[in-house]
């Protein structure tokens, strides 16, 4: 396979049951004729899909037990302080002699892959790095050509409340898709042509997805609200949107083999509610015996328990309004901050980073004290076990001796606690559905809970559909809260199509999300180093190979 280009496609927040509708429906025909065309595969991500980290594991080839990294949000015991890190790992491709070039790719550090040239952070969700360029001249060229991201406002868009923002929503993104199209193709074929990999990642579906799935899933108790059919219309134009940039790539670069893909599925969101808010609650009653969240009577009152918001009202300032302050700055500051973030030159790293481990630094630090959790973090000293802040399945913290500065928990009770905390959680039933509100319950500790990283936390919890309210038998009832993010990363496979010459079609079952990066190295004809997670998806389907 050597003297070959490979090109990289990266499709983020990708949910492939809604693509095959569509393109059943003649609606994608590019990647519908690139399906045809293509050697498939599915990809299970397996439990590392809910550390959220997954385009740190497609930048860096690394698994979270690899990296030992676990969570964007990382934690102190020794000051109950918490915070959002960028990633602390360079990227696969600086052991690699192809020459490289990116677009967009997020926790991608161009920092530390001093060969690789384009740009990052440019409109990616959830960038995991400071914005930059290598060339440095070439952001302000991107931006002289093609402007400024144009769907910036909408990145961590939250719309559902409004018919008209989602309107709005939904163009802005189909705009960004399109301009993306233009700068990655300048980039590519104009700019840097003389690339043997190239990368390009389309983030705009993870945006969508997340505020705009209720307008495509009929189930969803959120899919009767008035801005449902221009979530449903606007989902689709995405799509369209990236059906077209692939369309255009595949035609242009026909001479490389490209690896189109997407690490994992998407779906409804069945985590903000309770992860941010009704655990730290409930642990926060079990401790005190008394409520911090103070829900206001059209919560509680709201039909079939699903409480909504004004069409101008912010989830951020209504949590924190209920409880009993005001919405921290920090949700601004994040905003701010990710702007000028966006626009910072690579060089300016060193600036940015005020931590380290075991001789690593993360690309950048900020705050989290905008999600509801963190409201919580005062009484942490003095609770058994608290919650952290997470995006995706609850994360439960013990308060252990000898790693806490303030434990409670002697190490010998450590068992018991887990065991008391597990029954506490599974006694809470979704006052909607009868339902419990957990369908797992996973111990993280080990043998050896004192050694737990600044990621991890000593319980996992993954919900059950998706809880606005919770019933214990003794505690009572907390919530009903209104819906946050409508979709979320529920979905079960991602895939991957690798077409090109010398790539038999067909469908060759399910393999890891691990695998993308050593196919690429493999499809490069350069060794896979060994420090690296999966392996070639053409290591075991040597006739997907001619």
């Amino acid at each position: 396979m050597a003297d070959r280009r490979v090109l990289a496609i990266g499709l983020d927040g990708f949910e492939v049951t809604v693509a095959n509708a569509l393109m059943a429906s003649g609606e994608l025909p590019a990647l519908a004729a690139l399906h045809e065309r293509s050697a498939r595969f599915l990809l299970d991500h397996g439990d590392a899909k809910r550390t959220g980290l997954a385009w740190e594991h497609i930048s860096t080839g690394l698994s979270p037990a690899r990296a030992r990294r676990f969570a964007a949000v990382s934690f102190d015991p020794l000051d109950y302080s918490l915070w959002q890190e960028g990633t602390w790992f360079r990227p696969f491709v600086d052991e690699l002699s192809s020459r490289t070039v990116v677009f967009d790719p997020p926790y991608f550090d161009l920092t530390r892959a001093e060969r690789t040239q384009g740009v990052v952070g440019w409109g990616a969700h959830d960038p995991g790095i400071l914005a930059g360029s290598r060339p440095e001249r070439l952001w302000s060229e991107i931006e002289a050509r093609f402007g400024a991201y144009p769907a910036e406002k909408w990145i961590y868009g939250l719309t559902w409340p409004c018919p008209s923002k989602t309107r709005l929503m939904a163009g802005s993104l189909v705009q960004a898709v399109d301009t993306r199209a233009e700068a990655a193709m300048w980039l590519l074929s104009e700019r840097l042509p003389d690339w043997e990999l190239a990368i390009v990642v389309i983030s705009e579906l993870h945006s969508a997805i997340e505020a705009l799935w209720h307008g495509i899933d009929p189930m969803h108790p959120l899919h009767h609200l008035p801005s449902s059919v221009p979530a449903g219309q606007g989902l689709k134009a995405v799509y369209r949107a990236v059906d077209r940039l692939v369309g255009t790539f595949v035609q242009r670069f026909s001479d490389a083999i490209i690896v189109t893909f997407a690490a994992h599925g998407m779906g409804p969101n069945d985590s903000d509610v309770p992860g941010m808010l009704l655990l730290p609650e409930l642990l926060y009653r079990k401790s005190f015996g008394r409520p911090l969240l103070r829900e206001p009577s059209s919560w509680l009152n709201a039909d079939n328990g699903v409480p909504l918001l004004n069409s101008d009202e912010s989830w951020s300032r209504a949590v924190a309004s209920a409880l009993g302050e005001r919405q921290s700055l920090s949700k601004l500051a994040h905003k701010v901050a990710r702007r000028l973030l966006r626009h910072w030159p690579a060089h300016a790293k060193e600036a940015a980073t005020s931590s380290a481990r075991d001789g690593v630094e993360p690309n950048y630090r900020i705050s989290v004290d905008w999600m509801p959790a963190a409201k919580y973090r005062r009484h942490w000293p003095n609770m058994t076990a608290f919650a952290l802040p997470a995006f995706y399945d609850g994360r439960v913290r013990l308060n252990l001796a000898g790693r806490e500065r303030h434990g409670k928990v002697a190490l010998e009770r450590y068992g018991s606690t887990c065991d008391e905390v597990e029954a506490l959680i599974r006694d809470c039933r979704d006052p909607r559905t009868g339902e419990p509100i957990v369908s797992r319950l996973e111990r993280c500790g080990g043998d050896n809970p004192t050694a737990i990283g600044p990621t991890e936390s000593d319980l996992l919890v993954e919900w059950r559909s998706a809880p606005l309210s919770l019933i214990h038998p003794t505690i009572g009832q907390i919530g009903p809260v209104p819906y946050r993010r409508t979709g979320g990363h529920t979905g079960a496979h991602g895939f991957a199509f690798v077409t090109g010459r010398g790539i038999a079609p067909g469908d060759y079952g399910i393999r890891s999300t691990f695998d993308i990066v050593p196919t690429m190295i493999d499809l490069l004809g350069e060794h896979v180093p060994p420090t690296l997670s999966g392996t070639s998806l053409f290591s075991k389907v040597s006739d997907a190979v001619l």
